[in-house]
């Protein structure tokens, strides 16, 4: 008898254990994700904002729409964070975000990006239709970053062009970064923000005002399938707070209107652009 009253007492031990887990007495959590254009600061952020208020933060990092898919296929996740508006625009159209909740976190600048001295010279935008010049840009059809690419190449009458010399398409921003951060490829398409990513490898040279059809910047919003969305949205409250954008700004992120417009005055801020039809032809013709 006493082996069955300790075999019976385990099992109620267990039992209540099992219960106690439903319940949720662990720490919140959130799961986020997030382009990898704004890693440093949501890093930053995430773990900030954990020490203020206990609640976990789960950052999965990768191309927007990659990121995208995943969400919609496993209809799961918190918080949508991409890195453009463009993306948001498609999970708006799915009714994959909440559109009230969007957010506007900070700015980005396209800019071209170069191994530190730039070496071969780089100065315009026109240089990367140079013979022989390999440059790298974000994969177009995932990652936000190349789609500005070929749009800008596009808008300046030079995908053509300089779309022979495209030689890698990298899955992320963070890997178009890398691109150069390795001397992988001569230049990148790439934002302003990736030489305070690597300040001891890359270099980015600013393009001219006229020659940037678009201001990137970085949404984020809470999703229909959020588990706790006054969580997430306290989340986002925090990342557009005086303190989660002074983290945003440590990190060289523009997180004014007045700011980036000090690059390209004209230029529109958000909306959505479409790959062309010729895209696929000059990939065919010359490009990866």
């Amino acid at each position: 008898m006493p082996v069955k009253k300790v075999i019976l007492a385990l099992i109620g031990v267990a039992l209540i254990m099992a219960v106690g887990g439903c319940t949720g007495t662990g720490p919140k959590t959130l799961t986020a994700f997030v382009g990898s254009a704004s890693k440093p600061p949501m890093e930053e952020a995430a773990r900030v904002f954990q020490e203020k208020t206990g609640i976990v933060v789960y950052l999965t990092f990768g191309g927007s729409g990659s990121l995208l898919s995943q969400i919609e296929l496993s209809k799961s996740g918190d918080l949508y964070i991409p890195g453009s508006p463009d993306y948001m625009v498609k999970a708006e159209h799915k009714d994959i975000v909440d559109p009230a909740s969007v957010k506007l976190l900070a700015y980005l600048i396209p800019v071209i990006a170069v191994p530190s001295g730039n070496p071969l010279g780089i100065k315009s935008l026109a240089d990367l239709a140079r013979p022989g010049l390999e440059v790298g840009i974000g994969n177009p059809e995932a990652v936000c970053l190349g789609l500005y690419s070929i749009e800008i190449l596009d808008y300046n009458h030079l995908l053509e062009d300089a779309g022979k010399n495209i030689v890698v398409h990298a899955k992320s921003c963070e890997d178009t970064a890398t691109l150069i951060s390795l001397k992988s490829v001569d230049a990148v398409i790439g934002w302003d923000v990736f030489q305070h990513w690597d300040p001891d490898n890359i270099e980015v040279v600013y393009l001219a005002p006229e020659q940037l059809p678009r201001i990137a910047y970085i949404p984020a919003g809470v999703t229909r399938f959020a588990q706790d969305v006054e969580s997430a949205r306290e989340f986002l409250q925090f990342l557009i707070s005086p303190e989660g954008q002074a983290i945003f700004q440590k990190w060289g992120y523009i997180t004014t209107e007045e700011d980036a417009r000090k690059y390209t005055p004209a230029a529109a801020i958000g909306g959505e652009y479409q790959l062309p039809d010729k895209y696929s032809q000059i990939l065919k013709n010359g490009g990866s």
